[in-house]
């Protein structure tokens, strides 16, 4: 007569290891991807022509970045470290800069009055296709810095507190004094140099 073996009782098993799989899913850390936050423009309607507005040259910042991640901002070579007040000077162009943005008086209503401001202004940002993408995103960092401290001196001048805490209609026209206008190309081949 043959031994019987006898059985394992499986049933916990299963509950052991969904336990264990809730454990390591709880955890683990997961890298996180990198992006950019953007509030997109609505899709034009296909009945509607799409205006080639002429930009003045003045009212443009040329913003590249090659191959190499070498920045180069209207043709100059810049360290990303310095593009941030570079966009600052000329988003605000306070000193009223022939080669800057045209400024523009609108009275904002109280407590601002009448303000100059440049709402013309576009900053275009042009990467290379080798462009890596860790130097393209500090180039993005640093220029919605230069908006949102921008934004920030403009509430503690008028109401002594920072821009998150004003509320959504202050905002709203502080975001109309500096609007944040910038144009990504498609990218290109720049080369090195």
């Amino acid at each position: 007569m043959a031994k019987k073996i006898p059985q394992i009782n499986a049933s916990s098993m299963a509950d052991i290891s969904f336990l264990l799989l809730i454990f390591f899913l709880v955890t683990t850390s997961m890298d996180v991807n990198q992006g950019l936050a953007r509030r997109l423009p609505a899709p034009v309607p296909p009945d509607q022509k799409v205006d080639d507005t002429e930009i003045n040259k003045r009212n443009l910042l040329v913003v590249k970045i090659n191959s190499l991640n070498q920045l180069m901002v209207q043709g100059q070579e810049m360290d990303v470290k310095q593009l941030k007040e570079e966009a600052k000077k000329f988003i605000a162009n306070t000193d009223d800069l022939a080669n800057y943005p045209k400024l523009y008086e609108e009275d904002f209503g109280a407590p601002f009055g009448v303000i100059r401001y440049t709402k013309e202004h576009v900053i275009s940002v042009q990467n290379d296709v080798d462009t890596q993408y860790q130097a393209y995103l500090n180039v993005q960092n640093e220029l919605v810095a230069a908006y949102n401290e921008l934004r920030d001196e403009c509430a503690r001048k008028y109401f002594h507190v920072g821009f998150n805490e004003l509320d959504e209609e202050w905002q709203k026209k502080i975001q109309k004094i500096y609007p944040q206008k910038i144009s990504e190309a498609e990218p290109k081949n720049y080369g090195g140099n």
